[in-house]
């Protein structure tokens, strides 16, 4: 907590809490946003369109669970007209600092708005009293929080309030259409072969809107470390009940899955196959690839488990 302490008084020595500019002055340049992650920064440009500016702070492959906040990123914070992050403590060690700074309306959780009874996954056993951050990979979750970007923008530039609320229509109609298209193409793998099994618990909401059983051999965050026993058990499920194939995330190192392979083959005769690296799960690809947009990532992760489980 002495971090989160020293990082917020550092903020607001260096003036990000104050207020932005006025409506009138917005309304004659770009409204500089900064956010946390891709699949947010993709959101934003979507619905901002040629009005925003989008300053991103975790690239491709970067794990927000285990991001540390710098200098720079402070100064990037403060030059924002609006913040955007995920919340949930999905930032990891930036959780506390931009929950506290968002008492003063320029910081906004995109999941501020969901119901905490109905949408939400209260967080596995270790981690009680928060939620399970992975919202995105719900689609039909995911469009549901990204009109909050909307309305929130509208805010801070209401004289393009109109546009905004016409983008985020567009996008959330384009995201239920892919929405659809997943649960086509999810319900093409076999029922019992439909076992997702990844390197940490990101993948909940996925498998509770798709119909997926899911396991991660880590817990919600990339924080826990797991021990010989997760291993283990992990080993166990895979080898009894001979599941086709497990999968990297390309933003948590492969080597503990890889123990997992091991002992399948050795303890239970079985050889699962292993795709090191190739699941999107906190961060999105690299912006010349497909998969550097959310609608990309989405249609690679599923394209990745159909070719993989079917």
């Amino acid at each position: 907590m002495r971090h989160f302490n020293w990082l917020l008084l550092l903020c607001c020595g260096c003036g990000v809490v104050s207020s932005p500019g006025g409506s009138d002055q917005i309304s004659n340049r770009k409204v500089h946003v900064t956010v946390t992650t891709g699949m947010i920064a993709d959101a934003v440009r979507n619905i901002g369109g040629d009005r925003v500016e989008v300053d991103c702070l975790m690239g491709p492959g970067v794990d927000p669970h285990q991001y540390k906040a710098s200098g720079g990123d402070l100064k990037r914070l403060q030059s924002a007209d609006i913040v955007f992050y995920n919340g949930l403590h999905l930032e990891g060690k930036m959780a506390d600092v931009l929950e506290q700074l968002g008492a003063n309306g320029r910081y906004i959780s995109i999941t501020k708005d969901l119901d905490d009874k109905t949408d939400l996954r209260p967080a596995p056993e270790g981690y009680e009293g928060v939620h399970d951050p992975h919202v995105w990979f719900d689609v039909a979750l995911w469009s549901k929080a990204v009109g909050t970007i909307g309305r929130e923008l509208a805010k801070v530039d209401p004289q393009s309030a109109g546009d905004y609320e016409k983008r985020t229509i567009a996008y959330q109609s384009g995201l239920n259409e892919v929405h659809k298209e997943v649960a086509a193409k999810a319900g093409t793998i076999p029922s019992e072969r439909r076992v997702l099994i990844t390197a940490h618990d990101a993948f909940y909401y996925f498998g509770r809107a798709y119909g997926f059983e899911v396991r991660g051999l880590q817990g919600v965050s990339t924080a826990s470390e797991p021990g010989t026993k997760d291993v283990q058990e992990l080993a166990k499920l895979i080898g009894t009940r001979r599941i086709p194939a497990i999968f990297g995330e390309t933003s948590v190192p492969d080597r503990n899955l890889q123990a997992v392979v091991n002992a399948a083959n050795k303890d239970y005769g079985f050889s699962v196959k292993f795709i090191p690296g190739e699941l999107y799960s906190d961060a999105l690809g690299d912006p010349a690839t497909p998969a550097g947009t959310y609608i990309g990532m989405v249609r690679h992760n599923i394209d990745t488990m159909v070719a993989a489980l079917k």
